[in-house]
This record gives structure tokens, sequence and C-alpha cells, in this order.
């Protein structure tokens, strides 16, 4: 037998040996081992800490609670001894416990990832006594890098964040603690761990491929989500393990927010969000007397679109306006006619108010400091929400639903109608902008739904009061030198251990465009059907077009042919109409019109056309979206362009164009809008289809009459005798 098969069979008989010792090594029962932990407050990662230790039915005694910190700055820099110095004297009573296995954990930035049970299996298997994680660098004397034992696959280096071992031994070991609260304790455990006496004497090693413990620091790439049946673990995919513990060392205390948005079963893919019910409030059961105090601050920094709609949505809301008080900062003189119309009407409904004008000429994170403020400062106030005014907050429920998520920070998930624009961000890049987690899409459309950690919030949010008189009490969240005021209220809030925290387990509305809003127009929200869609279709179409599509739609057919059906919302007639007069240039009613290509028109009017005000595009727009779908409902079979080339606001008088005469329009079909009430605003008008001796004479302000153009339907419009009448026509598919 040669050299190479005498050691393959050695190694195939001491490998055996090894199974058969592991066999019959008795397992270590659950109820031997506590976790020891250290948390001086009880913050929403010491909270997160605990629910996934009670998952799992973990044991946990917590060292410190209540007490001030005395370890130093060690998110910055060096300290942490006072918890060895805790755990030292808490190990005194452990400290002749054979079967008692003890492990050691920070509680801010670890959560558990599987039982006890598998945890103390992992343990038995590494044959140590004491079992230490282990990273990627040599924190905190980067000096002693060199000192530690070879590691040929795996992380080389000790991090004291999570360790595991038998009571005995680790009571000895920290024992030799004798230094200052805010001495380093991880070099501490280093300088035993190097020493290779003192390594042989304690049994110790590290976890090098991150077994049980899995630090993240210098790991993120190698950490991947699993989904399993019902729950939601973290592998390693650089060494094939699936870690028991996941620790958030260092500056990837984001990473782990995010991973702990699923693990160990916070969101599956079969259950959902799995969480979300755990620590609700209940306001249903509350009188409106009751009910929390909420300072609102409003922030208007830009011209912003619809924004008349979104003050009325603060006295619609269903919340007890004597129960808010409103602090507004407006930074944009377009908007104070707005302001002042709704100051005046509401002002006296809210508990308090302030306001803040352009005048003051105060600058965006002031502005948002003092709003911040006002409920900092008001004993009274359980909570604070601000909200921009490019926030559509639709649903009136909202403030209530974000009340009872119960969080010290919460915002409502937003987007842009249509786009992945959200007021959120998943992750943040190395430099502290936007990056796409995994899951952004996914949050964003509704696929995935719940309650979720992000690191960045913006546009609105609710803030407990509570928590601005603690954690957040310094005065200045918003401002520094270069920096967004957002981006340094979302640094500010990460740093003070505090979680922010979205959800999209409810739909609350939308966010506004405000890109591309002209506001030398007289209506300029008029213009908005590209940017912002949803929120033009809710102010300028008719609360009944809907009613169009279904069974017994809202279509009526006076005529033969001749359909008649709700197409414009009173304020756009009336805004429509306002245009025209301020544009003011009527053409005469002649048959010479320069505006045309061959510059004659045979049945002139006095008109002026969408064109001549850059409307053209819009009105387009509003002809596929709105009267295409009813087109085709209505003339089964034919399929519209949309294209037209003449489109234009008639207006009639009895003393300067009060009728049409008899004529065929150059079109396929005619859309025709009345813009004004009969018997409110004139009198006499209407349409006449000589072929089939039918009148329409009482248009509805808002609806539409639609006809063929050309052959079928020869008509005219019938005199005004008093008043103004005002249509909007279109020739479609000339």
């Amino acid at each position: 037998m040669d050299v190479a098969m005498k050691f393959l069979v050695c190694a195939i008989f001491l490998g055996a040996i090894t199974s058969v010792k592991a066999a019959d090594r008795k397992s270590i029962p659950s109820e031997n081992l506590l976790v020891i932990t250290a948390a001086t407050r009880e913050t929403d990662g010491f909270k997160r800490f605990m629910r996934t230790a009670r998952q799992f039915n973990y044991t946990v005694k917590v060292l410190g609670l209540g007490e001030d910190w005395k370890g130093g700055d060690v998110a910055r820099t060096v300290g942490g001894g006072q918890k060895v110095r805790w755990l030292k004297e808490e190990m005194e009573q452990h400290a002749e416990r054979d079967e008692l296995v003890v492990m050691f954990v920070d509680s801010y930035d670890v959560i558990f990832a599987s039982s006890p049970r598998e945890l103390l299996l992992k343990f038995q298997r590494f044959n140590h006594r004491v079992v230490f994680s282990a990273e990627g660098f040599c924190w905190p004397d980067q000096k002693l890098a060199s000192k530690y034992p070879p590691v040929y696959n795996g992380k080389r280096y000790l991090n004291s964040g999570g360790f595991i071992g038998y009571a005995t031994d680790l009571s000895r070991l920290v024992q030799s603690w004798s230094f200052r609260d805010d001495d380093d304790d991880q070099l501490f455990y280093t300088n035993i761990y190097l020493d290779k006496v003192q390594r042989e004497k304690y049994n110790m090693t590290l976890d090098h491929k991150s077994k049980i413990f899995q630090n993240l620091n210098g790991a993120v790439e190698e950490v991947v989500l699993k989904f399993e049946k019902g729950r939601v673990r973290a592998r390693n995919v650089a060494y094939d393990t699936l870690p028991v513990v996941i620790h958030g060392n260092g500056p990837t205390k984001l990473q782990l927010n995010y991973l702990g948005n699923y693990v160990p079963s916070a969101w599956t893919h079969e259950g959902g969000c799995e969480i979300c019910n755990d620590d609700l409030l209940d306001l249903t059961q509350l009188q409106d007397e009751e009910l929390p105090q909420v300072w609102i601050g409003v922030f208007i920094e830009q011209p912003t679109p619809f924004f008349p709609e979104f003050l009325e949505r603060l006295v619609t809301m269903d919340y007890p306006s004597d129960k808010i008080s409103l602090f507004i900062h407006n930074n944009e003189v377009y908007h104070e006619k707005h302001i002042q119309a709704f100051w005046e009407k509401h002002k006296d409904k809210f508990h308090k108010t302030k306001l803040i004008g352009p005048e003051e000429n105060l600058k965006h994170g002031k502005a948002r400091n003092m709003g911040m403020d006002s409920c900092r400062q008001d004993p009274q106030c359980d909570y604070y929400l601000s909200i921009d005014a490019d926030v559509a907050l639709i649903n009136a429920e909202s403030l209530k639903i974000l009340i009872e998520e119960n969080k010290s920070v919460i915002a409502p998930m937003m987007s842009r109608s249509g786009k992945l624009w959200s007021n959120f961000w998943g992750a943040l890049s190395p430099e502290g902008y936007y990056s796409r987690s995994e899951d952004y899409i996914d949050v964003v459309q509704g696929k995935r739904v719940g309650v979720w950690n992000v690191p960045y919030i913006t546009q609105v949010y609710l803030v407990k009061g509570r928590t601005l008189r603690r954690e957040l009490a310094q005065r200045d969240m918003f401002t520094q030198e270069g920096m967004d005021p957002d981006m340094v209220f979302c640094r500010n809030v990460r740093e003070q251990g505090v979680f922010m925290f979205l959800t999209n387990r409810d739909e609350f509305g939308r966010l506004v465009s405000t890109a591309n809003y002209n506001t030398s127009r007289l209506h300029s929200d008029m213009w908005q059907i590209f940017e912002n869609p949803l929120d033009w279709k809710e102010k300028y179409i008719h609360e009944n077009y809907s009613k169009i599509f279904e069974e017994d739609g809202t279509v009526d057919q006076p005529c033969p042919d001749v359909y008649w059906f709700p197409a414009f919302s009173d304020r756009m007639c009336d805004e429509l109409v306002e245009e025209m007069e301020n544009f003011g240039q009527w053409s005469g009613g002649k048959h010479t019109d320069e505006r045309l290509s061959g510059g004659y028109e045979n049945v002139p009017t006095v008109d002026i056309h969408m064109n001549q005000i850059s409307f053209e595009k819009e009105w387009l727009k509003f002809l596929k979206d709105y009267i295409v779908p009813v087109t085709e409902k209505l003339y089964p079979g034919y399929y519209p362009k949309a294209q037209a080339v003449m489109n234009f606001v008639v207006r009639y008088r009895p003393n300067e164009q009060p009728s049409l005469r008899p004529h065929h329009d150059s079109s396929t079909f005619t859309i025709n809008v009345a813009l004004n009430s009969k018997g409110q605003d004139y009198q006499g008008g209407g349409c006449r289809f000589l072929r089939y001796n039918c009148s329409v004479e009482a248009p509805r302000k808002g609806w539409s009459f639609m006809h063929p153009g050309r052959l079928t339907h020869y008509h005219e419009g019938l005199p005004t005798t008093q008043g103004t009448r005002y249509i909007m026509v279109s020739f479609v598919d000339p």
C-alpha cells in the first residue's frame, strides 16, 4: 500500500471515529441556553431583537436597562468595556453551572434567524468550549492582524458582538477584566484569543465561516435572503452557511434593517407581513375628544399644481379639526392667494394655527425645524405630521391609520402616478445618497405589502411627540450646509437609533409632480394632464364620466346617432371659458380666417382655437384618454385615431353671433361640449339636426354631444336670445 493510499485510509478511519463521537455526544437541551445582552434603552433595535428572540423562545437576560451608558461612543471609536463589566458581574452567579451554555450578543443591531436547538447543535459541532464570531477587519488595533493564527478559508479576526460558550469557561474568561468602562471590549477579548496559552486554556475558536454568527461589516455582498416555506433565512453564499445570529456591526446597520424586514418571518411569500398587526393602537373605541392632539406642519417650497385641493384635504380628513394644530410655511408668492382664501375660511376650525409667509424669507431647513418645534414644545402634542404641498393625501383616514401603526416615525408610501418615483429610498449608497434596494419596485407597486424599515423618507411622515422630546430632542434636525433638509433629518434620526418605517398596507394617495409647472397662465392646472393625470382627472372630468361604461351607462340619445354624455366638471367648464376670455382674441366670425391654412372658413363662428392658447397638445390627450373609449363603446367597430385639427371654443351672443347656419362638419365625428348653463347664463341656443327634425335645446353644462360629422348629420346652431353661450367643439378624425 503506497503512502497516498495509507493517508486516505487513515483519513476515512479518523472521520468515522469523529462521526461516531459526534453521534454519541448528547445534544444540549434548549433550556440549558441563556442569552445575555446589554442595553440601556429599549430602542427600536432592541425591540426588534427581543421580538425575534421571543419568536424562537430564547431565554434572554438584559443587562444595563435604565442605567447610564459610560462605555464611550462605540459607533465612532473604541469603547464598550461597560458591557464586559456587566457580564463579569452577571457570570459570577453562573460560574459553577457546568450544564449551562451562555451566549452573549449585542441587541440594538442583532436579530435571530433560527432556533436555540439549531444554535446549540452548531455550537457542539465546533467541538470547542468558547466560540467567538469572526469578521474580515482587525479592529480596533490593525497592528495585531499579523498575530492572528492563519486562516485559509473564512474570516480571520475576532468580533466581540457575539460569542457562545459554557458558563464555567466564560465566567473564568471575563473575570480577568479590570479596565475602565470606556476601554474597548473587543480589544480585551482579542488579546486573550491571541495569547496561545489562554486560547488553549479556554479552548477558544472563531466562527470563521459564519455558521452561527454573521457579522455584516465587510460581508454585505456575501449575504442574501433565502426564502423558505413560511420563513426567511440570511444565507452566506461565500461559505454556503445559514447563520443563526445576524449582526449589523459597524456601518452595516441599514443592511441589517433591510434583512430584518424579512428575517426570520417578518415578511414571507406565503403569509405576507406577519408582524404588521403587532402592537397596533385602536382608535375606533375613542370619542373625538379622546383622540391624540396632532400638529400638522405644511410646507410649500415651490409652485405646486392642484394646491387648493391639497389645502381642502386638511379640512376633510377624518379627524376632528379641534384636535389639529396647523403650522404652514409658504415660501411661494404664487400661492399666497390660495392660502389667504383657505385661511379666512378655515383657520378658526383648528386648535392652534401659525402661518409663515414668503415675506419672512425663512429658509427651508429652518422652517422645518420651526414646524417640528411646534409639537416638541407643546406638552399636549402627541404626534407631528409633516406634509409637503406636493402630497395628495387622498385617503381621509390616513392620519388615523398612521397613528394606529404605533411607530416612532412612519410614512405612508406615496409615488407619482404610473411612475417609480416615491417618497422613500430602500437603500443608501456609501456616500449616503439614493440606492435602489432589491425590493424597491415590489414595494412601490404593491407586490409586497407591509411595514418596512427604510433609511430615508420624505414629503410626508408622522413622528410621535414623545420621540421628539426624547430621542430627537435636538432642536436642529434639518440644517447642514450643502445637504437637503430631509437628508439631514433622516441621518439624524438614524444616528439616534430610531427606525423610520414605511407602510404600504393602505392606499394613501400619490405624489404630485411639480416639473414643468408654468404659473404664468390664469389656470395653470389645466395644462397638467400629462404630468399629473389622476389629479387632472379628479379636478376636470365629470364625476359621472365613469358611469358611461357601466351596463346601464350614463349616455342619452336625444336624436338618432347623437349621443349625450358627461365629460367635463363644472370647474373645467368655468376655467376653460375664463382662459379664453382672458386670452381675448376672439375671431370676428368672418369667412376670412388667417388661422387656417387656406385662409378661408366656410361656416365661420366667433371662436378661439386651442392652439392659440397653447392647449392643443393637452386637448388631443383628452380626446385620446376620454373620448376614444366612449366612441368605441357607442360606435362599435370604429377605432378612432383621436386626430383633430379644428379644436375651438365658440361664443354665441345675441348682438355678436347668435346662431350658426346649417352645415356639415369636416370630421368623422364631432364632439360639442356645453361650457355653461341655459337659464342661468343664457337663453335660447341649442342644436337642430335637420334631417331628423330633432333638436336639443337644453344642453347640460359639462355634457358633450357626439355625432357623425359628414353626410348624415346636417345641423345648425339655434339662436341665443339672451346672455352668452359657450361651447367647446372638436372635429375628430377629419
